[in-house]
């Protein structure tokens, strides 16, 4: 399996260490952080506290993805993301994802200064966005999702929901190097689906491709430990600790501090290292 993440400004080795996605959303209504970041002033000041605090790759939204949302036209979504886009480009040294499943706003982004596609349709509602990550010959996420919860197996299912994206993106002309599996919790999944899917990422690792998780914060967190979407950095940390256990390369999250440190701790832990004293 390929490890190297490969961007124009940055390349990682995801087999060294665990990495961070920062999570930034430029929306009004994102079911943790909506409203927080709406102006450029703010969303760069959050950018760079991001990349302070250890982050990898900072990955922008322009259109919330929280059940019910009220979706937003292309024209809007470009209008609020390119602007920030090209403001944090300037201010912070890390790669910037852009949290899209419309080709356009991918492109614009990608003109922008963005340098990876993070798409939660894996490429099945716009499928031109494939064509787009090849044409910029950038890392493209494929999430898991689906229109129905009617699994007949579910993580046998799952996997081949996922090679159908991996299909598209092939036929595309994307390289198998440039594209990282997401297994799409707390999407198209009862809470019950979410914790099964969680003890089995290394079944989705297993697959041959780098693996996102992104947990933070979901509803099946707060499902279990009955706690609004601010007070899950505790419940998400925990998801971070298996994903690091099962061989997951990149976590994305809302509170960057304490999952870089909760990665370091596991990747030191499972690495066998010796620490110094004290």
């Amino acid at each position: 399996m390929d490890t190297i993440l490969k961007t124009k400004s940055v390349t990682y080795d995801l087999s060294k260490r665990t990495h961070i996605m920062g999570i930034l959303n430029v929306t009004p209504d994102s079911f943790s952080d909506g409203g927080s970041y709406t102006t450029i002033e703010e969303a760069v000041k959050q950018a760079i506290e991001m990349e302070k605090q250890g982050a990898d790759i900072l990955d922008i939204g322009g259109e919330s993805t929280r059940p019910n949302h009220q979706p937003v036209s292309i024209e809007e979504e470009i209008n609020r993301i390119v602007p920030v886009i090209e403001a944090i480009k300037g201010a912070v040294n890390i790669p910037i994802s852009i949290d899209t499943y419309k080709a356009e706003t991918a492109r614009r982004a990608i003109q922008a200064g963005a340098t990876i596609i993070n798409d939660v349709w894996g490429a099945k509602k716009d499928p031109e966005i494939a064509k787009v990550a090849a044409e910029y010959d950038v890392p493209i996420i494929l999430m898991h999702n689906r229109t129905n919860k009617n699994y007949q197996s579910l993580i046998d299912d799952l996997k081949d929901d996922l090679l159908e994206s991996v299909d598209i993106a092939l036929r595309a002309g994307v390289k198998k190097t440039n594209i990282i599996l997401d297994p799409g919790v707390g999407f198209a999944k009862t809470a019950t689906d979410n914790l099964v899917v969680m003890n089995h990422l290394e079944d989705i690792v297993a697959m041959g491709f780098s693996v996102l998780l992104g947990a933070s914060r979901k509803s099946f967190i707060g499902h279990i430990l009955d706690v609004p979407p601010i007070e899950r950095d505790n419940g998400t940390g925990a998801t971070t600790c298996i994903a690091v256990q099962k061989g997951v390369q990149i976590v994305r999250v809302h509170d960057v501090r304490r999952n870089v440190e909760l990665a370091k701790m596991m990747d030191a832990m499972l690495a066998g290292g010796i620490a110094k004293d004290g």
